[in-house]
């Protein structure tokens, strides 16, 4: 196996980096005093967008671009290592056009949309004039089962009228956000593929400025505001087009389903790099300070906790690796056990590599001087967004459990009971 990047990858990330290093890192601090003061996104955004597009560096994500859309095609497992290094400065992505839940929604929008929602909306969003969000999760159902969702989606003549109330929705407080793409349930949809209750959901393409569609507000997490939002969101009568149907009526769960796998490769390959970004942390800090007369860095569990992080780094970026291989050979649907597996894998990973970088730092480890702590917080986060830890690994569970229905007692070959033992071939 090879398991080097080739060398348009290797180019690629060389390119990335250095543009990162040359003309974003220096507005970092300066990205967060103007968010500080309330101006976001900050004036030198733009700048930067512009600059990105022009050095070919451009909506790296989409493999299937066409000839005259803004962009670099490159596949899953292309893009993955370039996330990573977009993931250890949580806003550089937005330079790139990259940002969740963007990704997504352009994805979906690029294999769902009618020509009239391409040009409204798929336009502007390859070409980075607006941002979107995607309003699927509820705070009044367990929203780990998508089939709970209750907020409706229903035809009236030539309108779809929505009600219901969405939360934790990402991107719904950017200034440039003009669109929602909600999940709701549509009542009389056509049964999808795989029938019952996994066909009663529709995807509506929402304006922001829609009346009766409020921002509530803007959710916390772990105490953190983050200036994009991950906002509650609340839908009374909400009037639109029925031509703003996304796809077919009915497909909305298998849809929403396709979106996702991609997006949990974005999101495992950004945890990687705050990791390793973690790491490289605690190593200079623990070659740096003294304690009870040596460097932190000749302590031994201080040493183990390192070695600990590059092993489980190391591991993760491997999974990951080959969970986009297998989207790219095999399609979203046949990688979701994949998928479901790195999801797991790079959440817990960050928590807990973050967590020993934050014991190295000591108090400061806790402030906002370093990263660390909103990496901990995001990575504690993710162990709940796009579905808790605990559904996906029901299903690597359940997959490990129908490969070995299908060869029940095979493994029992190996067993070497006291009857067995007396008529063994000698």
């Amino acid at each position: 196996m090879d398991f080097e990047y080739s060398p348009k990858v290797e180019e690629l990330r060389r390119r990335l980096a250095d543009f990162i290093d040359r003309y974003v890192l220096p507005y970092n601090a300066g990205w967060h005093r103007s968010v500080a003061d309330g101006i976001y996104p900050p004036p030198f955004l733009a700048d930067m967008k512009a600059l990105a597009k022009s050095e070919g560096l451009w909506n790296l994500f989409l493999p299937d671009l066409r000839e005259d859309e803004p962009g670099t095609r490159l596949s899953n497992l292309e893009y993955a290592p370039l996330a990573e290094i977009m993931g250890r400065l949580p806003w550089a992505s937005e330079v790139f056009n990259c940002s969740a839940p963007d990704t997504g929604n352009m994805e979906l929008l690029h294999l769902f949309a009618s020509p009239e929602q391409y040009r409204r909306w798929l336009g502007p969003l390859l070409a980075g004039e607006i941002r979107s969000t995607f309003a699927m999760s509820e705070p009044d159902v367990a929203s780990s089962d998508a089939t709970n969702i209750q907020t409706s989606i229903r035809r009236e003549g030539d309108e779809l009228v929505i009600n219901g109330r969405k939360w934790f929705i990402t991107g719904a407080q950017h200034p440039d956000c003009r669109l929602a793409i909600v999940l709701g349930r549509s009542g009389e949809a056509e049964v999808g593929d795989d029938g019952g209750r996994h066909g009663e959901h529709s995807m509506a393409l929402v304006p922001m400025d829609s009346p009766g569609l409020t921002l509530v507000r803007n959710i916390p997490i772990m105490q953190h505001s983050a200036p994009e939002g991950h906002c509650e969101l609340l839908f009374r009568d909400v009037r639109v087009p029925a031509a703003n149907l996304l796809g077919a009526s009915g497909r909305g769960f298998a849809m929403a389903q396709a979106r996702l796998g991609p997006g949990r490769i974005h999101h495992a390959m950004r945890t990687i790099g705050q990791c390793e970004l973690a790491l490289e942390l605690m190593c200079d800090r623990a070659l740096e300070r003294h304690a009870f007369g040596k460097h932190l860095a000749e302590i031994a569990n201080i040493q183990e906790w390192i070695a600990k992080s590059r092993l489980e780094i190391d591991q993760a970026r491997l999974l990951v690796l080959r969970a986009a291989w297998a989207l790219d050979r095999d399609g979203n649907k046949a990688g979701r056990v994949d998928v479901a597996a790195i999801k797991v894998v790079s959440a817990r990973l960050q928590t807990r590599v973050v967590d020993r970088a934050i014991q190295v730092f000591g108090a400061m480890g806790l402030a906002p001087d370093t990263p660390l702590a909103y990496f901990w917080t995001w990575g504690r986060a993710l162990r709940l967004l796009d579905g808790p830890d605990e559904v996906h690994l029901r299903t690597v569970a359940r997959h490990e459990l129908d490969r070995a229905r299908k060869e029940l007692g095979r493994s029992a070959r190996y067993f070497t009971l006291p009857e067995q033992l007396k008529n063994a071939r000698r």
